[in-house]
């Protein structure tokens, strides 16, 4: 069933067609914030910083990450990252491109894109894919609840 809040919100949409803002913050805002999420991301990885990098997910047990298996969890996520990424060879430079934010109302918002890691073949090679992740606005900004990443075929 669909909530009142979200036909409320969707309503709102319709209405007034491309509305400056959406339950008190303009979409313009969310989507800056948004995209300065993802840039300090890749600046923290580029640095071979892990810790940081996973500061845009929101620190929870309940985040949910598909790619090749479903997982749950903040701690599981780092330490994943941390094994699998365990040098910087294997980390090597990471850029988005093609990033799409769609706020969905006050507290949430999707963005879509791709994404490239620059690796030395000894570093496991060129890595790339797809992401749809969702952001929940928390007390501390824009955190990514829901993440689906999706590698690109090796040629």
């Amino acid at each position: 069933m669909i909530s009142h809040r979200f036909t409320t919100a969707a309503l709102v949409l319709v209405l007034a067609g491309s509305p400056a803002c959406v339950f008190g913050q303009t979409n313009s805002s969310a989507e800056a914030e948004i995209r300065a999420s993802f840039d300090k991301q890749a600046a923290d990885w580029n640095r071979g910083d892990l810790t940081q990098f996973a500061t845009a997910y929101k620190d929870s047990p309940d985040i949910l990450f598909i790619g090749s298996k479903i997982s749950r969890g903040y701690a599981q996520m780092l330490e994943k990252y941390r094994t699998v990424f365990s040098t910087r060879e294997k980390m090597g430079t990471l850029t988005y491109s093609d990033v799409e934010v769609q706020p969905l109302d006050d507290r949430f918002a999707t963005a879509t894109g791709r994404f490239h890691l620059a690796r030395t073949t000894a570093g496991g090679g060129d890595a790339s894919g797809s992401y749809l992740v969702v952001f929940e606005k928390t007390p501390q900004g824009w955190k990514i609840v829901r993440d689906v990443t999706i590698p690109a075929p090796k040629p």
